[in-house]
């Protein structure tokens, strides 16, 4: 079991396995039966507060990652966290973002817990 970090905008691969969009909004300038995405948990993505502090440049990425991980630490959050957990235990699951830096986008964050 494997969890991998790609963007949206690539095309899937047979050993993705579950694809999951960790984005709170859609991608643009992809339609949905291409991204095939199979999952689309927006309890797990940065609130919209975070997501705008961060891309204004106002904090580190390290700092993004705390208080992300703060975030996901809440109750709804963390619940479906857990579902996501499942999943990787039963197998390759692929997170997807928008993001042109995945490395240091949340869903490296994401990718980080889920394999702990």
């Amino acid at each position: 079991m494997s969890v991998r970090v790609r963007r949206v905008y690539d095309p899937a691969e047979p050993e993705d396995g579950v694809r999951v969009l960790v984005d709170r909004l859609w991608p643009r300038g992809i339609a949905k039966d291409a991204a095939r995405v199979d999952e689309w948990p927006k309890a797990i993505t940065p609130s919209t507060e975070l997501r705008r502090w961060y891309h204004a440049g106002e904090g580190s990425y390290e700092e993004f990652a705390e208080r992300y991980e703060a975030e996901l630490a809440a109750r709804e959050a963390a619940g479906v966290l857990d579902g996501v957990r499942e999943l990787v235990r039963k197998g390759d699951v692929t997170l997807l973002t928008a993001s042109k830096t995945p490395q240091e986008s949340h869903a490296t964050v994401l990718a980080r817990l889920l394999e702990a």
